[in-house]
């Protein structure tokens, strides 16, 4: 399987946002961006639109020509936004309001039906829907009985522990994806993933559909440019 490359560019907007204006532009970078050959845009608004705000998400709609990938948690005005939107995939993620980032994957089965009615809205308008989880294997079993098209697995864990053990740090991904395979889950990540460590990952996963790369990615392009920096994630998965 051909794993994809999407490119998270909240830290872009981040940037904008520092000092208004829009410098850089993120609806030109998005494009360059793809254009570079990157396969797909992510997107994770917040509700205090610290770095991606609600308008860019309709802006981004109208020129991402790869796939559109919108993460959050599904609260009232995500769910306004991204049934509005139609993007090709939804990404739940069990954030609360005020996280600096994703830590932690859904328990499904203690918010089994609530999942469930979000996937089922989701998937009425035709949107792709992943659900963000950690390793656990009855977590991953649960997540197909909820009704959603793929997991995106936390990878934060990988990452920490890839230069102590990089053989024993992938040990319990490649146990998650393959339960996923067994019951029907298509798999994506995300989380900590860079140029040391992406590589070994989508080798050791052969199911892996989908990773989502934005901080580690932005940071690189402030050394090697955005362009070298999209060319050489795509090459760790190749």
């Amino acid at each position: 399987m051909k794993t994809r490359l999407s490119v998270n560019v909240n830290k872009i907007a981040t940037i904008r946002n520092a000092r208004g204006g829009n410098n850089p532009d993120l609806i030109q970078m998005s494009r360059d961006i793809e254009r570079f050959g990157a396969e797909g845009i992510t997107v994770h608004p917040r509700p205090d639109e610290r770095h991606i705000r609600y308008a860019d998400v309709y802006a981004l709609k109208k020129i991402v020509s790869t796939e559109f990938n919108i993460e959050g948690y599904p609260s009232p005005d995500f769910m306004k936004l991204v049934l509005d939107v139609k993007p090709t995939q939804v990404t739940l993620v069990p954030d609360p309001p005020g996280v600096l980032t994703s830590n932690a994957g859904w328990e499904v089965g203690k918010h089994f039906d609530f999942l469930k009615d979000i996937i089922q809205q989701l998937k009425e308008c035709g949107i792709r829907t992943s659900i963000f989880v950690d390793t656990d294997l009855g977590n991953i079993q649960t997540a197909r009985e909820v009704g959603t098209d793929r997991i995106e697995l936390y990878t934060e864990p990988y990452a920490a522990n890839y230069h102590k053990d990089r053989e024993a740090a992938v040990r319990p991904f490649v146990e998650a994806a393959k339960v996923a395979g067994e019951v029907g889950l298509e798999v994506n990540a995300g989380h900590d993933l860079d140029l040391h460590n992406l590589r070994y990952l989508a080798q050791q996963l052969p199911n892996l559909a989908e990773v989502s790369i934005g901080h580690a990615l932005i940071c690189d392009a402030l050394y090697l440019g955005i362009e070298e920096t999209v060319k050489r994630y795509l090459e760790c998965l190749r």
